[in-house]
């Protein structure tokens, strides 16, 4: 069996602007991501997922990566990670480039699946079915009766776990993090997300909030590179630590696992380099006794992708679904990923189990050379109009806000 053909596809989503969402990056005008598509001689296909720049992503995957791919056997997974990535790590052992080849990986585990006719999961050794997830979405919102009404749709389709965004200010965070809490109740499961606006005083002064409200987890607190306030802020939590969406390979999770500075991390097979090397992560975090919950803030193959995985590791705990209307989310596969009683059902077809609704595909396509059009596509900005760097984080103690 050889590889034929490896097609890129850019999709771009625009939310109505009664629909949109704020954030510490501003407001949410829309949603981009980048596929994969590789064709065999066998007739068999496999499909995988890059969240980065997708006209990086496309230039990476068409005009470097693929050439070297054609006419070779798509089942030599690990030979093909490792020749990709000394093509791409003089310009990209971090980023765009690990990034793109991790799609072409991805694709690669769904071809090898349907060839030897089990599922992902199995090939990586699991045998789990189904894997608890959890509501990723509650943005800021102008009042706590909003982020209550938000949590318990979550809850009401099935959700027993939700993740909301703080770090607007220390008086609203308290407010919605109680709010939150209220609204979903004591035996679901709270998961905060301080996108990297908390300062090192207010991330302590939180602490008792957080233990208060029973939080799973404080996901960046910190900016990703500021090692040295996450390891500080573990020594005296509360709660568990968590962090990863913005790290990429082995070698940026053995630094983060090196400095003691999480509980939990959080690859991402669409960005942290494929399946391959997301397995190779949580094998590593499983040496040093951490969890593993996979980031997904792009699109159903990811999702996909970082379901077998957590599927497939003991110490799997959970996986992400964007819950702000994504349509590559919602929208994208044939069949709908399967949520009962608080978490995912594995696909059991082989390889990924899954198949992309083309129509859904052709909706919402552009051309993956040219420029993406001006937008605000929450973790990717382009055009200055839509940057708005947040205004500095407020500070303060429970006491002096009441």
């Amino acid at each position: 069996m050889k590889i034929i053909a490896v097609d890129v596809f850019t999709l771009r989503f625009s939310y109505e602007p009664e629909n949109r969402f704020r954030y510490a990056g501003g407001e949410c005008t829309g949603r981009l991501t980048s596929l994969v598509k590789i064709k065999t001689d066998a007739g068999l296909e496999g499909i995988g997922s890059s969240y980065s720049h997708p006209q990086l992503v496309n230039a990476i995957i068409s005009d470097h990566l693929s050439p070297f791919l054609l006419g070779k056997d798509p089942l030599e997974i690990e030979r093909w990670w490792t020749a990709n990535q000394n093509l791409t790590q003089w310009y990209g052992r971090k980023g765009a480039a690990i990034s793109a080849l991790g799609a072409i990986d991805i694709a690669l585990w769904d071809i090898a699946g349907k060839a030897k006719g089990v599922s992902v999961c199995e090939l990586l050794g699991g045998t789990r079915e189904n894997v608890p997830v959890y509501a990723s979405g509650l943005l800021w919102r102008d009042r706590p009766e909003d982020l209550k009404r938000e949590a318990r749709q979550h809850v009401s389709r099935g959700f027993r776990a939700v993740k909301m965004r703080i770090g607007k200010n220390f008086t609203y965070d308290v407010d919605a993090i109680r709010s939150v809490r209220d609204a979903i109740g004591q035996e679901n499961r709270l998961i905060v997300d301080g996108n990297s606006r908390l300062t090192p005083e207010s991330a302590r002064a939180l602490q008792p909030i957080l233990s208060d409200a029973n939080v799973f987890w404080l996901e960046e607190p910190f900016a990703p590179d500021n090692l040295s306030a996450f390891r500080d802020l573990k020594q005296s939590a509360q709660v568990r630590l968590a962090a990863g969406e913005n790290e990429f390979g082995v070698q940026g999770f053995e630094t983060l696992i090196a400095n003691e500075a999480v509980d939990v991390i959080q690859p991402d097979c669409s960005r942290t380099g494929g399946i391959t090397e997301a397995k190779r992560i949580a094998t590593l975090a499983a040496k040093h006794g951490l969890g593993i919950a996979p980031h997904t803030w792009s699109d159903a193959v990811a999702l996909t992708a970082n379901l077998h995985l957590a599927a497939s590791c003991s110490n799997g705990i959970t996986v992400e679904m964007d819950q702000t209307g994504n349509p590559f989310i919602d929208d994208l596969l044939q069949e709908k990923l399967v949520l009962r009683d608080g978490s995912l059902r594995v696909p059991k077809g082989p390889g990924l189990g899954i198949a992309l609704d083309d129509a859904v595909v052709a909706r919402y396509a552009i051309d993956p050379s040219l420029p993406v059009p001006h937008g605000n596509y929450s973790d990717m900005v382009f055009g200055a109009e839509h940057r708005m760097d947040a205004y500095p984080y407020e500070t303060g103690v429970l006491h002096e806000q009441r």
